[in-house]
């Protein structure tokens, strides 16, 4: 099982009419509601299961700038200067710190990589992200036995904790007037002129003018259903936490197949930092040429596997009836295992280069789905095709930092506010209408 968000009771009466409907209660969904809620819109947010229940509790809890694609940002950007006040902004803890991150460094190679993002695509956007020596190196990241290079160092990014972040700001939304409601799983659209007229919810219909799909892993089923195009396909990533430890290292960092952060519990989340497993299904088939140009890019940082995954995304249904059982309704909760090998590795690297750890007792080990577009940035736009319908997915792997950033672009889309950043990277035309899917690899 994975770790167990923060308690959160949805609410009882489902409404007959809404404005807006927010399809998922992670971190998109849930920042999504709070930033309309506080323009005082009439919003409602469904989740087929509970509050941070996948991927927004599982993840890593870094809040990062550095090494991102130059596309994301502008909206990690937003997005940090929403962490810094979201404590106050929600009146809760969703446990934000600014500790720095460091991407650890062995080789002269490894400091030049770095050293060309940092030219390229830091510097442009004035991020505080900057290249450090050995001893300065040594200082913030104690106790090593590896003589690093030196290291990528960002001193204003930050963490937060997933099992707290979600939770707290669907309360937040709720006290501005938001309507959220759990085990309420969003069953398709309906359409009037054109247009979107409601949803259909298995808990019953939903008048509305628009509606945001922010289902993570699932929103590729929702859209096909609702005969719209999603490239996405789900890889996994494991990770454990340790029980309370005492150790001098206080910024989260990265190095070669290990990457630890601080927890407000006093212990440590660890992954492996550079290997996810991706199951072969029927859509790896289906979306292979979208893939296949960055296929190279991604080849040493997945772990390809056949197995009961295709099986069962065979099994499941990829069009059905609003009066039907929809699969949101049959799997509540998407909880993989964890990859032992990968979780064994990160230990290994993580003592081996930080003794440290060696007395680490592991609390627990889970592993979450993350739903990664061709190119690796997410879609936030409406489509086309559908006035009124809406995407905010895709994260790949980068959505708990950019959450908030990404709910308050959504947000403008909506609702027609000057958008906070450029949305033209994350449109999703960008899927459709031929663009070739170019990625940067992240550092």
């Amino acid at each position: 099982m994975g770790p167990k968000p923060d308690p959160f009771s949805g609410d009882q009466t489902l409404p007959t009419r809404a404005s807006v409907v927010v399809i998922g209660g992670g971190i998109i969904g849930t920042s999504t509601a709070l930033e309309l809620a506080e323009r005082g819109v009439d919003v409602v947010l469904c989740e087929k299961g509970i509050i941070a229940g996948e991927q927004s509790s599982r993840n890593w809890g870094w809040v990062r700038q550095m090494g991102r694609d130059p596309r994301e940002i502008p909206l990690i950007q937003e997005s940090m200067r929403a962490w810094r006040g979201m404590n106050e902004r929600i009146g809760a803890e969703a446990g934000y710190r600014e500790c720095g991150i460091l991407y650890l460094c062995e080789s002269d190679a490894d400091m030049a990589a770095r050293e060309q993002w940092l030219d390229e695509h830091a510097r442009p956007h004035q991020l505080a992200s900057r290249m450090i020596a050995a001893e300065r190196t040594a200082e913030l990241a104690p106790g090593s036995t590896i003589k690093w290079k030196g290291a990528l160092y960002t001193e204003n990014d930050g963490r937060a904790e997933p099992q707290k972040a979600a939770p707290a700001i669907a309360e937040a939304a709720r006290r501005h007037g938001a309507k959220i409601f759990t085990n309420c799983a969003v069953r398709g659209i309906e359409k009037q002129a054109g247009r979107i007229s409601g949803v259909v919810t298995e808990k019953g219909r939903i008048d509305c003018d628009a509606v945001v799909v922010a289902g993570g892993a699932w929103s590729r089923r929702f859209c096909t259903n609702a005969e719209v195009e999603l490239q996405a396909l789900n890889v996994t990533s494991s990770c454990l936490r340790t029980e309370p430890l005492e150790t001098d290292l206080e910024a989260s960092a990265a190095g070669n197949g290990f990457a630890y952060r601080k927890r407000l519990d006093g212990g440590y989340t660890v992954a492996h930092g550079g290997l996810s497993v991706a199951d072969i299904v029927p859509d790896s088939f289906r979306l292979f040429f979208p893939f296949i140009p960055n296929l190279k890019a991604e080849w040493p940082h997945l772990k390809l596997r056949l197995g009961k995954r295709f099986i069962e995304e065979a099994t499941m249904a990829r069009r059905w009836a609003l009066d039907s059982v929809s699969p949101f309704e049959q799997v509540r909760v998407l909880d993989p295992e964890p990859v032992s090998s990968i979780i064994e590795h990160s230990i290994r690297n993580l003592k081996k280069a930080y003794p440290a750890f060696e007395k680490m007792k592991v609390a627990q080990t889970w592993a979450g789905c993350i739903d990664v577009t061709p190119d690796a940035v997410p879609v936030i736009s409406e489509v086309e095709a559908i006035p009124g319908f809406f995407i905010s997915s895709g994260f790949s792997g980068h959505g708990f930092g950019i959450g908030p950033g990404a709910g308050k672009l959504t947000a403008d889309l909506v609702t027609g506010a000057p958008p906070c950043v450029d949305p033209a990277p994350f449109r999703h035309s960008r899927m459709t209408d031929g663009s070739k899917a170019s990625m940067m690899a992240e550092v």
